[in-house]
């Protein structure tokens, strides 16, 4: 059997609804599915609300993946196995959607003065919901009104990092966001190594009181996953992976199920779910 520990719903920048990617997981046959939304609990808050979490036919994972801050380099950190209701994750969590909507709004203004003409409306209809909103919705919106044919060249042009209408946004320090995931019961994890593009900064990371790593990943190769696993082997830790699935039909991979790691990784970050 099958599992997947990194994905996203349209409570982030994900194309699924929470209910419509636990249904394409049950479809495609994974054993595990972890939720890992960007800087928000809110998707597992709303099956949990909603009488569908748990949910039976597949073991659901409550999860989220903070963005970092680092001065020069992208750092994820996921928290697997949090309590959605711990009370200083969520104050936190506030404080990050607040300085994403600043940011938001910064974006917007740029692209206008740039002579792009989109609205904060057009980009809020897109993200459907979403209270993260991200570049990569904005992206969306170029790609709608003709500017460009795919968000990747929207990033490259504009909102891309040190592009003209990039701006940086509020990020918790690597520290914090393991503090945080463990004060809530959680379990943290550096996604992703690779993006890292530093293992000597990955290294460090693994000395600072994270408990995983994401070994297996869409863009690992063999000798990547091989080099991963003998640092969480060297560093005593849990084993992870995922797709980091968006559903975005130019961002690999396309499908759920397409990347999938063995159920004897995954099942080590399972808990039966308590009463909340």
């Amino acid at each position: 059997m099958a599992s997947d520990l990194h994905t996203h719903t349209t409570y982030s920048d994900g194309r699924l609804a929470p209910e419509e990617l636990i249904a394409a997981a049950k479809k495609v046959g994974l054993s595990y599915l972890a939720i890992t939304d960007h800087d928000t609990v809110e998707g597992i808050s709303h099956l949990y609300e909603n009488g569908l979490y748990p949910t039976r036919g597949i073991r659901l994972i409550p999860g989220i993946e903070f963005s970092a801050h680092h001065p020069s380099n992208e750092v994820h950190i996921l928290g697997y196995n949090i309590d959605i209701y711990h009370a200083p994750m969520l104050e936190r969590l506030n404080d990050i959607t607040e300085a994403r909507w600043t940011r938001f709004s910064e974006i917007i203004e740029k692209l206008n003065a740039l002579g792009y003409e989109i609205s904060e409306t057009e980009v809020l209809l897109l993200a459907d919901g979403s209270k993260s909103i991200s570049r990569s919705h904005i992206g969306r919106a170029l790609v709608k009104r003709g500017y460009f044919d795919t968000i990747g060249a929207a990033f490259d042009a504009l909102i891309g990092y040190g592009k003209p209408a990039y701006v940086e946004h509020y990020r918790l320090e690597i520290d914090e966001c393991i503090n945080l995931i463990k004060s809530a019961g959680g379990i943290p994890v550096l996604a992703h190594p690779i993006l890292v593009e530093d293992d000597a900064l990955v290294e460090r990371i693994c000395r600072m009181g994270i408990e995983g790593i994401e070994v297996f990943y869409p863009k690992h190769d063999a000798e990547a996953t091989k080099r991963y696993l003998a640092m969480a082997e060297r560093h005593g830790l849990l084993v992870s992976g995922g797709s980091d699935f968006h559903g975005i039909p130019t961002r690999l991979p396309q499908n759920l199920g397409d990347f999938t790691i063995e159920d004897k990784w995954a099942e080590k970050f399972y808990r039966p779910v308590q009463k909340l």
